[in-house]
């Protein structure tokens, strides 16, 4: 799963980079391979909110192959209205997670409370007004994601999951003009009396400093700087909230980290939450008497969240491809034993890069803030 989620990315990459230079036939190409890619994880995940979001991005880059399939860009510039931009972003119901599925991550949960959740049921507790913008930095695979879905449902907010790489696509139109589009539909929803969730994802793609940036990037980070200002406007108390997910933050400028009033470090799970983690997604499972949870959160010191949700479904698949090896009929497969656990773990290493964990704890400890 998480080489295909690599290989996707790749992909969708390669066909920005492509549509960029106005390469189309390229350009098509490598969406449709990014597609493919997409369907495959739609295929074999079970995780509704991660499915949701694979389709979502699947029914985008469908839409460019169309456009590019019927010349509507031309010249790098895009004839669809403004309007049509900002819908690409908007997901009308966001993935079914509750708050109550977003498992550890105690202090960002309750930043959030604070920042988001408190202030929507009693705006007239908070005269100085409230926090706009989080960042939400670490590995991937610990829950950035669904975190931002999760307190979307619980304030039954308009959710906007922004693909940093697709803004920065001359596709969409200039990208300042891109970022300005989908802050002024948040507006929009915001003035019917919507809030909005604004869910930046990879942030680093475009509010990074690079020494070879073009013109384009500059104009765009310092247009979502001048959008996030507005929002803090003390005259007014908007219901526009900017979640930003990154796992490289030390990309990040000092003046656009300045506009996180909130800069919230999701952490690997620990021994207590891995331990939940194997309850919560094993426990679904037939097992037998002797898996112990609490053994197998202590031999993954390391593992993402992802990672132990890879190995339960990897286990799973083991038990019934047994079973239908065996041709059998009728009966249920086997009861799951602490050994399938145990194989499945010696040839699944974790996907983390330690070194980035420690470049991500030493940036928390100069810039974090709950």
């Amino acid at each position: 799963m998480r080489e295909l989620e690599r290989l996707a990315a790749e992909r969708a990459r390669a066909a920005v980079r492509y549509d960029r230079i106005g390469l189309k036939s390229e350009a098509a190409k490598s969406y449709r391979e990014a597609i493919e890619l997409l369907e495959k994880l739609i295929e074999l995940t079970e995780d509704p909110m991660m499915r949701r979001i694979y389709e979502e991005k699947r029914r985008q880059y469908t839409r460019r192959i169309e456009a590019l399939n019927e010349g509507v860009f031309e010249g790098g510039s895009s004839r669809a209205s403004a309007a049509e931009a900002a819908q690409e972003f908007v997901v009308e119901k966001p993935p079914p997670v509750k708050w109550d599925d977003v498992i550890g991550l105690e202090k960002a949960k309750k930043a959030i409370m604070e920042s988001i959740i408190y202030p929507m049921r009693r705006p007239d507790l908070f005269p100085l007004g409230w926090p706009r913008g989080i960042l939400l930095f670490g590995p991937p695979g610990c829950g950035k994601t669904m975190l931002a879905a999760a307190v979307a449902n619980e304030i039954d907010a308009v959710f906007m999951h922004v693909d940093a790489s697709l803004v920065m696509s001359k596709w969409l139109g200039e990208s300042e003009k891109n970022v300005s589009t989908i802050f002024r539909t948040a507006r929009g929803y915001e003035a019917s009396g919507k809030p909005v969730i604004i869910f930046i994802d990879e942030v680093d793609s475009f509010a990074a400093i690079r020494v070879n940036e073009v013109g384009g990037e500059a104009r765009a980070r310092n247009q979502l700087i001048k959008e996030m200002d507005g929002l803090l406007d003390k005259g007014r108390l908007s219901m526009i909230y900017v979640l930003a997910a990154t796992n490289k933050p030390w990309l990040l400028d000092e003046p656009f980290i300045r506009r996180f009033q909130k800069r919230i470090f999701i952490d690997l799970p620990d021994y207590e939450t891995r331990l939940k983690l194997f309850a919560h997604y094993a426990g679904k499972l037939n097992l037998d008497d002797d898996v112990e949870f609490a053994e197998l959160a202590r031999i993954t010191n390391g593992y993402s969240a992802a990672d132990i949700y890879t190995i339960c479904m990897e286990v799973q698949t083991k038990i019934v491809s047994e079973f239908f090896e065996m041709r059998g009929e009728g009966d249920a497969p086997r009861k799951i034993r602490m050994e399938d656990f145990l194989e499945v773990i010696r040839r699944r290493k974790p996907s983390i890069d330690l070194e980035s964990v420690r470049k991500m704890l030493e940036w928390n400890e100069k810039f974090g803030a709950y």
